[in-house]
């Protein structure tokens, strides 16, 4: 028998074994090659690079998805070792030297991965076209497009996984090379000692880690100020420690605790669930951790970014609320007025007032805005609800505030607040009464806005026309009544030269949408092959821990315990081993979403508690999968 027949034969062996991490590989594969394809793809960047740069995304998202995969296949790699371990030393017994076994280990990984690489790039050549319209439609880009065949895409893949390989490949030989004879027949025996923990220490450090985790839930809700970075890393740094130290100590202390109340005295249930997790406590604390807490973070970006689409409509017309607006030039006003009308598109137009001047608050607004003295611009009520943007006013002499660009600073100033304009020597203080969301002009310029009653305002204007610190300026805001007619009107808007100040919703909304659009691509397939990758760890393990059992298992169908009974002790165990950390994983992202709540204008709940029930779907397939795959290994056992 050659070397390559006993390559083959231990593939199809193991084939059991190695199929979910071939699935994954090829997957990863499969979305780094699309990634790869519309990053090298002339086509597809000329469609959209009038508003982001499409190609610097997909390779941040390629280097994302790389180094995922490449943690993904060496920590699997290293779980397929140690489980092949005693194959391994059975080589060596029968008179194959360690060269020999690595030549052997390395083949065998060198044909999985170049199958998997080969598989993953027909299918990605496949599939590509799906992707892009896929892409396409979330950016809203219509028209038939055609992705063009890329050498550089596929090469690229290729150096990239057979770099990934050679790592695996010197991995597999480090770990021949390091093991004695006895070390690789004993590391299925491997496990921890069951030790009475020091009760004052054990005791300390567990508190110690919810109190960090407290700490970081309080802090990601108190986090906006002049120190926002560092509180931002003391809230990520008190989670994560928090984190290993409640899987570390934490619930190994409870689950000792448990075990003393019931004098040793178990139970099967208790034998095959509790049991298991206190030998493994310690080596588990790691890779639960690293799941936790990357799963909380892939959480967060999911919704983050499905949130940031969902809402794109609504936040754009927040700090868009007319269509259509230009400021300080009456030409480019009635060009597009005619063009309008030339194209038989309805519409109401309106001019607004506004006073632009100085103002001064009576104490800093925020942390974050280290200044009292602002440039403010005024408008009437009146002029704004003719407009089409109705804002109550009801204080005669207090006023609404508006900036969509910092109104999450804004959200905690205590109301009402006194702003002084200037010239001071005129003694005109305005109350505010509320900071409202959005703003109250279209983005022309970044000025913020103050709008009070008609007296008030015709009163401000009377008393400041005269004086050079005041600018009068006028704007046109235009609302089209059929809105289907944006895309035609925007067109016209465009073609309108002028030196003075334009803005348009129809604009901001398709760069935003393409934007977050783009953002849910990435997210969703990074997210996708993260979930994979997290849940195929779980799963391999898992089937480590079964096929080591397996002599417990036959000894209780001996014994006459049925599978049912005993499925009840493991899916126990599963639903500590899955639920656990997906359950912090929704805690940690809920509380990262809320800290993040600022940057969006409107409720998210929705499109969070989308996302995280397609992941939490995707993931209980493999707690499934595993409950699967004890089932059919405790029915073998006798």
């Amino acid at each position: 028998m050659t070397l390559f027949d006993l390559v083959v034969r231990s593939m199809r062996k193991n084939l059991k074994h190695y199929y979910l991490y071939f699935f994954a590989l090829i997957l990863s594969v499969v979305l780094y090659f699309v990634f790869a394809s519309l990053q090298h793809d002339t086509t597809v960047m000329e469609r959209t690079a009038a508003s982001f740069n499409m190609s610097s995304a997909f390779k941040v998202a390629g280097i994302l998805l790389l180094f995922i995969s490449g943690v993904f296949v060496l920590y699997a790699n290293s779980i397929f070792l140690k489980r092949r371990s005693r194959e391994v030393g059975l080589y060596q017994l029968i008179g194959l030297s360690k060269f020999t076994v690595t030549r052997m280990l390395v083949t065998e990984n060198f044909l999985l991965g170049t199958g998997a690489l080969a598989i993953g790039i027909g299918i990605g050549l496949l599939v590509s076209r799906v992707f892009l319209l896929l892409l396409m439609k979330l950016v809203g880009i219509d028209g038939v497009l055609t992705l063009s065949f890329s050498g550089a895409a596929i090469l690229q893949t290729i150096v990239v996984f057979v770099v990934l390989l050679a790592l695996t490949s010197l991995q597999m030989a480090f770990a021949v090379k390091r093991n004695t004879l006895l070390e690789l027949f004993k590391v299925d025996q491997s496990g921890e000692r069951i030790k009475k923990p020091k009760t004052v220490i054990s005791s300390v450090l567990g508190i110690l880690g919810m109190v960090l985790i407290g700490f970081g839930y309080w802090l990601s809700g108190h986090m906006l100020n002049s120190l926002l970075l560092y509180n931002m890393l003391a809230v990520l740094g008190s989670v994560i420690l928090g984190t290993y130290l409640l899987f570390r100590v934490t619930i190994g202390w409870v689950l000792y605790q448990i075990r003393v109340s019931k004098n040793g005295h178990l139970g099967l249930s208790n034998s095959l669930s509790l049991a298991p997790l206190m030998h493994r406590m310690k080596a588990n604390a790691n890779s639960l951790t690293i799941i936790t807490v990357l799963s909380a973070m892939t959480l967060t970006m999911l919704a983050a970014a499905y949130s940031s689409f969902y809402s794109n409509e609504k936040e754009t017309r927040l700090v868009e609320p007319f269509d259509y607006m230009i400021e300080g030039d009456t030409t480019a006003t009635d060009q597009f007025r005619k063009a309008l009308d030339n194209a038989g598109i309805k519409y109401h137009a309106s001019t607004i007032e506004a006073l632009q001047l100085d103002g001064d608050y009576e104490k800093e607004l925020n942390p974050m805005l280290p200044y009292k003295d602002l440039q403010i611009r005024i408008v009437s009520e009146r002029q704004l609800s003719e407009a089409g943007l109705p804002i109550e006013i009801k204080g005669s002499n207090s006023g609404v505030f508006l900036d969509g660009g910092i109104y999450w600073m804004l959200k905690s100033v205590e109301v009402p607040l006194n702003l002084t304009l200037e010239p001071k020597r005129l003694n005109k203080t305005i109350s505010v009464e509320r900071f409202a969301e959005g703003n109250a002009f279209n983005m022309i310029d970044y000025t913020s806005t103050l709008v009070v009653n008609e007296e008030l305002f015709q009163e401000i204007k009377s008393e400041y026309k005269i004086h050079e610190e005041t600018q009068l300026n006028h704007a046109t805001a235009f609302n089209l009544q059929n809105e289907g007619q944006l895309e035609e009107a925007t067109g016209l808007y465009k073609d309108i030269e002028s030196p003075g100040k334009k803005s348009d919703y129809y604009t901001q909304y398709r760069n935003t949408l393409q934007s977050s659009g783009m953002l849910i691509f990435i997210a969703g397939f990074l997210g996708l092959v993260f979930l994979i990758s997290t849940g195929s760890i779980l799963y391999f393990k898992q089937m480590t821990e079964a096929e080591q059992e397996k002599a417990s298992y036959t000894t209780l169908r001996q014994l006459g315990f049925s599978v049912q009974e005993i499925m009840k002790g493991v899916i126990k165990k599963q639903v500590f081993v899955f639920g656990l950390p997906l359950a912090i994983g929704l805690l940690h992202s809920i509380f990262a979403l809320k800290s993040a709540s600022f940057i969006f204008m409107s409720d998210v709940t929705v499109p969070t508690v989308i996302a995280m029930s397609v992941y939490i779907a995707i993931y209980l397939i493999f707690a499934f999968l595993t409950v699967g795959y004890y089932r059919k290994t405790i029915k073998a056992a006798l």
